[in-house]
C-alpha cells in the first residue's frame, strides 16, 4: 500500500490513541472521508485500522522486547508507527518485511520525527530479523500474562472471566474474537420468506448459511455494503443476532399485545416485537437520546411499521402513564458488552471490576422503574449482551427477592442450555451467536 493509505490508517489510529474515540467511529469517519479509494485500499485501512486496534496488547508486548524505549513512554505518533510496522510484520503476509520498515520510517519522517528515523527502523528491522526468537508468557506458569499477551486483553479483564468461567472456556471466549464470523439478519417475513431471501442473496453471489438458533435468521458473508444488500432498502431483513432474536420469542408477545422497549436503539428487538405484536398490538420502542431514537426510526421507516411509537425516555424515569399497562416489557439494558468483544474490538480495554459494578447497579435502577410497567401475569425479559454473572445471574436473584415477579422457563426457547432456571447465557465462541444473556419474568401480582 502506498503512503497515502498509510496515512489514513495513521490519522484514523491517532484519533483513537489521542481523542479516545471508539474504533469503529474513527474507521467510520476515516472511510467516508475517503470513499473515492479503490476497494483494496479501504480494506487495506479497515484490517489495519481493526487489526492494531484489536492486537495492541500483544503488539506493545512485542515492540518492548526491541525497544529500549518502551511504548507508553513513546510519543503517540511514534506510537503508532512501531505498531502499524510490528502487525504488518506478524499479521500481513501481503506486505514485505522491507516495505513495513521503510514506510513506518517515512511515515515518521514525514510528521516531523526525523530525528528518530534510526529507532523506527532499528526497532522494527530488529523485530523482523528476530520474530521467531520471541519468549511469550508460559500459560502454566504465567497464565495471566499468557492469556492478556496472547489475545491481547487486559490482565484484569482476564481475571473477571476466570471467575466465571474456566480456563478452556475462557481460550474459546477470548479466541474466538479473532474468527471471521458472518452477518446475522432476520428476514421480515411480512414482507417476503426466507426461501426468497435466500435466493436473492445468493443470486448476488452472497453466501447465505441458515441459523440454527432461529428459524428467521440467515448467516450472510461475501459482500461489501449492508444498504447495497438486495432487499435491505425495502425492509426484507434487518441487521440482528440471532441471540437478540431469542430474547424477543422468550417475551411470548401476543397479536394485540403492548410492548415496552426499553434502552431499544438500533432497534432490532423492537422491529421483531411489532411483527410479533400484529397490527392490533402496539410497540412503545424507547432510548435516551435523539441520536438514538433516530436509528430506531430509520428502521422502522424502512420496514413500514405503523403500530410503533418511537421515544426519547430515560429508562430510569419512571412513566406513570405506562404503570400496570404492558403485556410485555423488554429490557436489553446498557452492559460491560463481553458479549460483544470479537465485533467491538475497543470494548477489552475498557472494562474494569469497577466499571462492571457500577453497570450491574444501573441495570437494577433500571429494571426497578420499567418492571412496574408491567401489568399483573405480564412479562417482563432483561437480557444483556455481557457474559459476566454480576450482571446476569445476580441480578436475576437480586430482582426475584425484591420485586413480585417470579422467573419462567425458557428451555423451549434455548433448549440445553438450562433455561428452566429461567434465564440462559449464550457465549460466543461455543454457540453460534455472540455472548448474551437473556431471563425472563411473570409478574405475580
Amino acid at each position: 500500500m502506498d503512503t497515502k493509505t498509510r496515512e489514513v490508517v495513521l490519522t484514523t489510529l491517532l484519533d483513537i490513541e489521542k481523542n479516545h474515540t471508539f474504533s469503529n467511529i474513527a474507521l467510520g469517519t476515516a472511510l467516508r472521508a475517503n470513499q473515492f479509494m479503490s476497494k483494496q485500499d479501504r480494506a487495506y485501512i479497515t484490517r489495519m485500522v481493526e487489526g492494531v486496534t484489536e492486537q495492541r496488547i500483544k503488539l506493545d508486548y512485542i515492540i518492548n522486547q526491541f525497544s529500549k524505549t518502551k511504548v507508553n513512554k513513546c510519543k503517540p505518533l511514534i506510537r503508532c508507527v512501531l505498531r502499524m510496522g510490528t502487525y504488518e510484520l506478524f499479521f500481513m503476509d501481503s506486505v514485505p518485511d522491507s516495505a513495513a520498515c521503510n514506510l513506518s520510517v517515512k511515515l515518521a519522517v514525514d510528521h516531523g520525527f526525523g530525528s528518530l528515523r534510526g529507532f523506527v527502523n532499528g526497532v522494527l528491522r530488529n523485530i523482523a530479523r528476530n520474530r521467531d526468537g520471541i519468549k511469550y508468557p508460559d500459560k502454566n506458569t504465567s497464565p495471566l500474562e499468557y492469556y492478556s499477551v496472547e489475545y491481547s486483553v487486559p490482565v484484569e479483564l482476564v481475571e473477571i472471566l476466570l471467575q466465571d468461567y474456566d480456563s478452556e472456556t475462557v481460550d474459546r471466549i477470548l479466541g474466538s474474537s479473532y474468527e471471521m464470523r458472518p452477518t446475522s439478519i432476520r428476514v421480515n417475513t411480512d414482507r417476503i420468506s426466507v426461501d426468497e431471501v435466500e435466493r436473492k442473496l445468493e443470486t448476488a453471489g452472497i453466501e447465505t448459511v441458515r441459523g440454527s438458533l432461529n428459524d428467521t435468521s440467515l448467516l450472510i458473508k461475501g459482500y461489501d455494503y449492508v444498504r447495497r444488500i438486495p432487499g435491505f432498502m425495502d425492509g426484507e431483513f434487518v441487521v440482528q443476532d440471532q441471540s437478540s432474536c431469542l430474547a424477543v420469542r422468550a417475551a411470548g408477545i401476543q397479536n394485540g399485545d403492548l410492548v415496552v422497549d426499553v434502552c431499544a436503539a438500533p432497534g432490532g428487538k423492537t422491529m421483531y416485537a411489532a411483527s410479533l405484536a400484529g397490527q392490533t398490538g402496539r410497540v412503545i420502542s424507547r432510548d435516551l437520546t435523539e441520536n438514538k431514537t433516530e436509528l430506531i426510526e430509520e428502521n422502522v421507516d424502512r420496514l413500514g411499521l405503523t403500530n410503533v411509537t418511537v421515544e426519547a425516555w430515560d429508562a430510569r424515569d419512571l412513566d406513570e402513564n405506562l404503570v400496570g399497562k404492558a403485556d410485555v416489557v423488554i429490557a436489553d439494558l446498557p452492559c460491560s458488552g463481553l458479549g460483544i468483544m470479537g465485533r467491538k474490538n475497543d470494548i477489552k480495554y475498557n472494562v474494569t471490576g469497577d466499571s462492571i459494578d457500577e453497570l450491574a447497579q444501573l441495570q437494577r435502577d433500571i429494571l426497578d422503574t420499567v418492571s412496574r410497567y408491567v401489568k399483573t401475569g405480564g412479562t417482563l425479559v432483561y437480557s444483556t449482551c455481557t457474559i459476566d454473572s454480576r450482571e446476569n445471574q445476580n441480578n436475576v436473584k437480586w430482582f426475584v427477592e425484591n420485586h413480585d415477579f417470579e422467573t419462567v422457563s425458557i428451555d423451549e426457547i434455548v433448549p440445553r442450555h438450562g433455561g428452566d432456571k429461567g434465564y440462559v447465557t449464550l457465549l460466543q465462541g461455543v454457540d453460534e451467536c455472540d455472548g448474551f444473556f437473556i431471563s425472563k419474568f411473570v409478574r405475580t401480582k
